[in-house]
């Protein structure tokens, strides 16, 4: 127990992998592109502190398409490393997007919803305890089927595709999980058809009318404040 104690403090402790650990505070993953930069190393140098820090259980790789990203392990990790920071007397870092703000905040994905909207909308299902992990995707709780089908959504219909059910899907521009699978895609249809979003004719983009947003956010319990 010693040793491993030992080898993830030593995992921590180098300068480079610090500064790329408290990057991802936030709660965003990263690419390992970006987290050179934060580390202030080449790609390659970054690799092999990546590959140091997965091999000590301090981060997870996530696959999206043809992108891979970073971020903390677990909560467990998260919070050593919060301790830590204030220990050092550090301030939390922040995260800053660089995408264009009419597509970050609401905008396709294939067949979904993404962008900010969605990513609340995801941490709302996983708060009221909507969502349950079931493998890589989502399964829906009691009162989780209750909920959609109370807006209209024929579940049983949904489990019938030839594709999953409901899934994270990693978002771009948040770098945290919207949902995605025929329920994600079921939900977008629901969104266009009632004018809680509005689709750009030319782009992926998504507008959410003042009006719509308050009646997406109330059909899911949800307070504009």
């Amino acid at each position: 127990m010693d040793s491993k104690l030992a080898n993830i403090a030593g995992a921590i402790a180098e300068p480079a992998r610090a500064r790329m650990l408290c990057s991802l505070l936030d709660g965003h993953a990263r690419t390992a592109t970006e987290l050179s930069v934060v580390a202030e190393v080449s790609p390659s140098t970054a690799s092999a502190h990546l590959a140091r820090l997965k091999d000590e259980q301090l981060l997870v790789q996530l696959a999206q398409g043809k992108h891979r990203y970073y971020q903390l392990a677990s909560r467990e990790v998260a919070a050593a490393l919060e301790a830590l920071l204030v220990v050092a007397g550090l301030p939390r870092p922040q995260f800053k997007p660089n995408t264009p703000d009419r597509l970050r905040n609401a905008r396709t994905c294939y067949d979904h919803m993404a962008g900010n909207v969605a990513v609340k909308l995801h941490d709302h299902f996983a708060t009221q305890g909507w969502l349950a992990e079931d493998g890589e995707g989502y399964e829906l709780s009691a009162e989780g089927e209750r909920q959609f089908e109370q807006l209209g959504l024929d579940l049983p219909a949904l489990r019938k595709l030839r594709r999953r059910f409901a899934c994270p899907c990693l978002d771009w521009s948040e770098r945290r999980p919207h949902l995605g699978g025929a329920l994600g895609a079921a939900l977008l249809q629901l969104a266009l058809k009632r004018g809680w979003v509005e689709q750009d004719l030319d782009s992926r983009a998504l507008q959410v009318p003042a009006k719509g947003q308050r009646q997406m956010l109330a059909a899911f319990g949800l307070s504009s404040a």
